[in-house]
């Protein structure tokens, strides 16, 4: 079944990662200052790989469109990262850690990837730690922990809810280093518009000063994109507005297979949407589910206010539905049973399209704790709740006080409303174990790429795989190409191929300023959003894709045809950058459904109604379906799919219980 060569390498699973690093062929000093590696991308993935190839003596140049690496959507992240340290004695280790994340992923994820990710999980936390990042600590010192979905052990380091912005701090700041010694050669207001290929091989990009206009070649002995995720193909997500699949679609188009395009994150616990004017959804973090119940009413379109609802006319369905695991089971199952609840009524606020999560029993629970420290073993509930709150402040406070902002409600006093929104794509550019495309040369890491976290991710992996690829895969994958490529010295840009590529990307923005149409590229992306939404988003089904295609398809000719880009391409414009991102994302989003439609099952974040248990969970086909789909695009927006086989021979592969 499989045409695709992942390379893993032979051997037992526990030892493949680290044989490997003992028998990868070495690039020497001298020779590693002679070889140049273009990174794109400076969030946690392209910050630390920039860092530690540059620290490693390769000549480094990193592009961003943000106006400086601390601006990487990867600042957003707010609960944790998870490391298999077992700091808390509670029975965590890199095998459970390795098992947690292929079983999350609803068994779609490839062994070898995923134990080495488990592998490397300890050595970034040290590695933060010695970098300054505040991780948060016990009150003796020691780096504490929580829980995240679909883990039974606390395993998830954090810094308050803003972890992500601590990490890309210390990244940045080691990235900054080797800027300060002229090792990096730093390109911010950058966006790369093509991949340079010669003999096959990627060999440099072309990319765009988003500031002037200027078209700029770029040579490198590798190219590594660490640029994100695809979510904002949907208009509506948590991600960055900024956020876009042009990198990784512009590869693909120069031959990157794109890998399960279809599995894509919603998240159980975001600010419920407000109305048609919003361009962006807000994230409230799952570390939250370690002290928020979450609940509706038992009664059907129940108008009464949180608090007038007593204790036995709330169903909190988590932990009804799956009691082994409570309010922490996966982001995919939460979802999906928040969704369930809505539909059938049960919903709250003024749209219906929310649920409830209620800090007040663990408020209180805290608040006895605190009571007790001080000799107080009997105390009064005003007592325990202005005790405990001033423990969920500490914990929890700025996301408390984001929500307050955005909504005007005091989580304090009354329940949070969530609803799931778009937050994280598992797929992205197929790779291979050396973190390669197919693209020889051509090397894609964090969450661009699709490989550790199979149909669904677990909270807290997405900070780790992209501090994993970046501190300490990358640096020795990379050097297995680049020991061959030390011969070759730097290729002049006007290499016919650099001129080529060029020509590509000025004739592609050139079309945009031309077409001179009467809508707007917000109406475009809307429409696309829309339909990717309603018909591949939470639940999707073959009538709807089909559809969709279709619908994603006529759109492409409108935007082609109709489209207004104001200004010109010669200088600052940013509804020029945006068109081209939507160009992509609407290719993207045909393949999205094509790839939904393919696969006649459910798993993970993929889930066909047609395809489900009794119960109304994900039904996975194994016998046809245990294979990433990697899709190769061809001439006039097609798509001709290739198939790695999945094998597991360290895990029993098994219907996923959170019971």
């Amino acid at each position: 079944m499989s045409d695709m060569n992942s390379n893993i390498p032979e051997g037992e699973l526990a030892s493949k990662w680290t044989k490997y690093k003992s028998s990868v062929p070495l690039v020497n000093p001298s020779n590693k200052r002679t070889i140049e590696v273009i990174i794109v991308g400076s969030g946690l993935a392209g910050a630390s790989a920039a860092a530690t190839l540059a620290e490693m003596g390769y000549k480094v140049k990193c592009f961003c469109f943000q106006d400086s690496p601390r601006r990487a959507h990867s600042i957003a992240a707010q609960g944790g990262i998870n490391a298999a340290k077992n700091y808390q004695n509670d029975g965590d280790s890199i095998y459970r850690l390795f098992y947690d994340t292929i079983k999350g992923g609803d068994y779609r994820a490839r062994e070898a990837n995923v134990h080495r990710l488990a592998e490397v999980s300890a050595n970034i936390i040290d590695q933060c730690v010695a970098q300054g990042v505040p991780l948060a600590r016990e009150y003796g010192g020691l780096l504490d922990n929580r829980s995240f979905g679909g883990t039974q052990v606390q395993r998830t380091f954090y810094a308050a809810g803003q972890t992500g912005q601590q990490l890309l701090l210390g990244a940045y700041s080691a990235l900054e280093r080797q800027i300060g010694m002229g090792k990096v050669e730093m390109y911010t207001r950058h966006e790369m518009l093509e991949v340079v290929k010669i003999d096959g091989k990627a060999r440099g990009i072309i990319a765009r000063n988003l500031i002037t206009g200027e078209i700029e070649r770029h040579f490198g002995h590798a190219v590594v994109l660490g640029t994100g995720g695809y979510g904002n193909v949907f208009y509506l997500s948590t991600n960055a507005m900024g956020s876009n699949v042009t990198a990784a679609w512009k590869a693909h188009k120069q031959g990157a297979y794109f890998a399960n395009p279809c599995y894509t994150q919603i998240h159980p616990t975001c600010i419920p949407v407000s109305g048609d004017h919003q361009s962006k959804l807000t994230l409230m973090s799952e570390s939250l589910r370690n002290d928020g119940r979450i609940w509706v009413p038992k009664k059907k379109d129940d108008t009464r206010k949180p608090s007038e609802i007593p204790e036995d006319e709330r169903d909190y369905y988590l932990e009804r539905r799956y009691p082994a695991f409570g309010n922490l089971v996966p982001r995919d199952v939460a979802s999906r049973a928040a969704k369930e609840r809505c539909d059938a009524g049960y919903g709250v606020g003024a749209s219906k399209l929310a649920v409830y999560l209620d800090f007040k029993a663990n408020t209180e629970r805290y608040g006895r704790i605190e009571a007790a420290k001080a000799g107080n073993h009997n105390p009064d509930k005003e007592t325990c709740m202005r005790l405990g709150t001033a423990v969920i402040k500490e914990k929890y406070g700025n996301l408390f006080d984001m929500y307050a902002q955005i909504t005007g409600e005091n989580p304090y006093e009354t329940p949070m409303r969530i609803y799931p929104a778009v937050h994280y794509t598992m797929g992205g550019l197929w790779v291979d174990y050396n973190l390669m495309t197919s693209v020889p040369g051509l090397y894609c890491t964090g969450e661009a790429n699709f490989s550790d976290h199979g149909a669904n991710r677990l909270g807290a992996s997405a900070l780790m795989q992209g501090l994993a690829d970046g501190y300490f895969v990358l640096p020795y994958t990379i050097g297995a190409y680049l020991s061959k490529e030390i011969s070759i010295k730097a290729i002049p840009t006007d290499h016919p191929a650099f001129v080529e590529a060029e020509e590509r990307a000025v004739g592609i923005l050139n079309t945009l300023i031309n077409i001179k149409g009467t809508k707007s590229v917000d109406h475009f992306h809307k429409r696309l959003g829309h339909i990717m939404w309603e018909k591949c988003g939470m639940a999707r089904n073959e009538k709807g894709l089909k559809e969709a295609i279709e619908e994603i398809r006529a759109l492409r000719a409108e935007f082609w045809s109709d489209v207004r880009v104001p200004g010109t391409a010669d200088e600052l414009n940013t509804e020029l950058e945006k068109a081209g991102r939507v160009a992509d994302f609407i290719e993207l989003g045909e393949l999205m459904c094509i790839d939904a439609l393919n696969r006649n099952e459910s798993c993970g974040g993929h889930f066909r109604e047609e395809y489900q248990t009794e119960e109304g969970e994900a039904l996975r086909d194994d016998e046809n379906y245990a294979y990433v789909a990697a899709w190769e695009f061809k001439e006039g927006v097609n798509f001709e799919l290739h198939k790695e086989e999945l094998k597991f021979e360290n895990i029993k592969v098994a219907q996923r219980s959170y019971k």
